[in-house]
């Protein structure tokens, strides 16, 4: 008995043993755990610390480094540039055989900006140097391996929510500029409803009002007027909306309704025809023997070929030009767009100056009067009063919303109109 008594007094002392040491170690790894925690965190304050402290330029920290900005002057080339910076011709060819992909030489242009990026110590040697290609977008050279590395960069952007409102007393370009917005939302604003209204014919009492976003970098420098965000144009009594909404990838604005603001142009005015000569700013001509600049495109087809309007619009000019386009028609399609078709042999029955025209209408027939060689239609487009080419004129989708995204549709235009509502709101309690 008094033997049994030891044994368990000995398994006691054993299991009491125990349980202490393993008391002691689980207080040790706890402590451990929260030294190191918070040696954790510390370390994470001192690297956020040193994020928030660090100064960025073009993504590069530059807190040890210098930034010095050039700007590219007429007949600066990159080997000259390059050289200006202290590399060698051997050091230059390196560096342009690695930027010419992102930046290629031609693209210089007087007036941009580069950037040498150097180290600090005596030496000052170049570690970065920078190109600018616009006002957001950059190209970066990388210096500090042996070999160049080369990568674009663009700098952060970001978007503003601006409203205006105003009413024309003398032009739409005026009205806006008086509410103290941007004189290029004129442009903007005339770009969206160009179908619907001829701003050259606005009338004094016509009113807009609008909400679009103002793109900054640096949270200061505005870069531009990024998009229209919605607009309500008053014009002769009538109010005509504009609603952006997105439509098989493509956004385009609708009236309430659901019908596109714009409107399609025909891909060429001929149904037959051969292109003899396309758009260029120096081609050859075969009566003048010499180079100068064609705006249009020449479209070979027989004598009597029917011409056809490629949108609507008002015939605005109808003559004959000796020596140049010979019997000739322009058409004002609104706004922005005028075409104009050349060389004609006669008019359509009925088409006089201020005729309307349908998109496909018969206008005229193809001819060979004027300054040509042979029966063809030489046809040009102008945009805002400046050529644009032909074959690459931008005809947007004019389809208007689909009905199974009719219900999408009417939300996002009551959340447009909510938001137009409670911005005006706004401008008037302030006093705007």
């Amino acid at each position: 008995m008094r033997e049994m008594g030891k044994r368990k007094y000995n398994i006691y002392m054993y299991r009491r043993k125990r349980r202490k040491t393993i008391q002691a170690v689980v207080c040790s790894l706890l402590a451990l755990g929260i030294v190191s925690c918070g040696l954790k965190k510390e370390e994470q304050q001192i690297d956020t610390d040193s994020r928030k402290e660090c100064v960025y330029e073009y993504g590069i920290c530059v807190d040890s480094l210098n930034v010095v900005r050039y700007e590219i002057r007429r007949g600066d080339y990159l080997a000259s540039i390059l050289s200006g910076l202290g590399f060698t011709a051997t050091e230059a060819e390196k560096i342009i055989e690695a930027v010419s992909p992102f930046y290629p030489p031609s693209r210089l242009q007087a007036g941009n900006s580069y950037a040498a990026i150097t180290s600090q110590d005596s030496t000052q040697a170049v570690r970065y140097v920078v190109f600018e290609k616009s006002r957001t977008d950059y190209t970066v050279v990388d210096l500090t391996a042996d070999t160049p590395a080369v990568y674009d960069y663009t700098k952060p952007v970001t978007l503003k929510r601006e409203y205006a409102e105003g009413t024309i007393t003398s032009s739409m370009w005026n009205a806006i500029i008086d509410t103290g917005a941007p004189a290029l939302l004129a442009l903007k604003l005339s770009d969206v409803y160009a179908w619907q209204i001829d701003f050259f014919d606005v009338k004094e009492g016509d009113s807009f009002r609008l909400m679009y976003d103002v793109a900054y970098i640096d949270d200061t420098t505005m870069v531009g007027i990024s998009s229209i965000e919605g607009a309500v144009f008053t014009h002769q009594d009538r109010n005509f909306r504009a609603i952006p909404f997105q439509q098989d990838s493509v956004m385009e604005f609708f009236d309430e309704s659901g019908n596109s603001l714009r409107k399609t142009f025909l891909k060429a005015p001929l149904d037959f025809f051969r292109i003899t000569s396309k758009f260029s700013n120096s081609r050859f001509h075969p009566v003048l023997k010499r180079y100068r600049a064609h705006h249009g495109v020449d479209y070979a087809a027989p004598v009597g070929t029917p011409v056809k309007t490629i949108g609507d619009g008002v015939v605005v000019e109808k003559g004959f030009q000796q020596g140049g386009a010979g019997n000739f028609l322009k058409v004002k399609h609104n706004s922005a767009y005028t075409t104009t078709y050349m060389h004609l042999s006669r008019f359509a029955k009925g088409i006089e100056k201020g005729s309307p025209v349908k998109q496909g209408d018969v206008i005229a027939y193809v001819g060979s009067t004027g300054l040509s060689t042979g029966p063809h239609l030489d046809f040009r487009v102008h945009k805002n009063n400046q050529p644009v080419n032909p074959l690459t004129v931008e005809s947007p989708p004019c389809l208007p919303v689909r009905p199974e995204l009719m219900d999408s549709f009417t939300l996002v235009q009551d959340r447009v109109m909510f938001r137009l509502d409670s911005l005006r709101m706004a401008r008037r309690r302030l006093g705007g």
